[in-house]
């Protein structure tokens, strides 16, 4: 199957190494690789702000850049819920709401498309630690994804999986909420952290660049001995 990655800013970025784990996953899988270099951000820190004129012109332009796709795959469930948004943000123009509903059919967080489209529950991974998983809101509350990365963690040997107290709690990131509410976002990860740390878990786990750049930074900033990893990185690896 031909799979186009959407590797988001975050991860063009900050994480290109989610890509690389992320693109290995992929090919052990069977999946034929195709990433279209023109992709841009999709526009969603300007949709959240309410530049939503702004916004048609991202989501445009992702359209075009995706339309030859068969499916697109992104490791970050917040970038998948805005593409899937697309149809409504370009509900008004006809000429672009067909082309806006093809592309959010064709779009998956990588953790439910290895789960729900190619049917995997072992991604052969091998990582022994005690880690806890951070369910991000845009991947549990806008895509509706609760099942897919518990069900592929379950089978990483070595892995003892700790629930996270109260973990329905957004990290206090949202993105540009993080910037303009910084008292209150900083209270939230802060809570966060304190729930990652009544786990005892050596390892934070998470579906989205985002909320792991937010809480990582706030646990080197009070010097926590646990290390953050995007999910990607959990499922490509092997250790034991």
């Amino acid at each position: 199957m031909k799979v186009s990655l959407f590797i988001t800013c975050l991860g063009d970025v900050f994480y290109p190494g989610v890509g690389k784990d992320m693109v290995e996953l992929l090919e052990r899988h069977g999946c034929e690789i195709d990433f279209p270099e023109n992709q841009t951000c999709c526009g969603q820190p300007a949709y959240n702000s309410g530049y939503h004129k702004d916004t048609k012109k991202a989501a445009k332009h992702m359209i075009k850049t995706f339309e030859h796709a068969n499916a697109v795959v992104t490791p970050s469930g917040s970038c998948a819920a805005m593409l899937k948004e697309y149809p409504q943000l370009l509900k008004d123009e006809p000429k672009w709401d067909e082309r806006a509903e093809a592309l959010a059919e064709k779009t998956y967080e990588l953790t439910q498309f290895l789960y729900r489209v190619l049917h995997v529950t072992d991604t052969g991974a091998s990582l022994v630690a005690k880690a806890t998983y951070h369910t991000s809101c845009h991947m549990t509350r806008l895509l509706g994804e609760k099942e897919a990365p518990f069900q592929l963690l379950s089978n990483v040997k070595g892995l003892q999986l700790k629930d996270l107290p109260n973990k329905q709690n957004c990290c206090g990131f949202g993105g540009t909420f993080a910037v303009k509410m910084t008292s209150i976002s900083e209270q939230m990860v802060d809570e966060k952290v304190d729930h990652v740390e009544e786990t005892e878990a050596d390892i934070l786990i998470g579906a989205d660049s985002g909320c792991l750049m937010n809480i990582g930074g706030r646990i080197n900033r009070k010097n926590k001995p646990i290390k953050v990893m995007h999910i990607a990185q959990v499922l490509n690896s092997r250790e034991a």
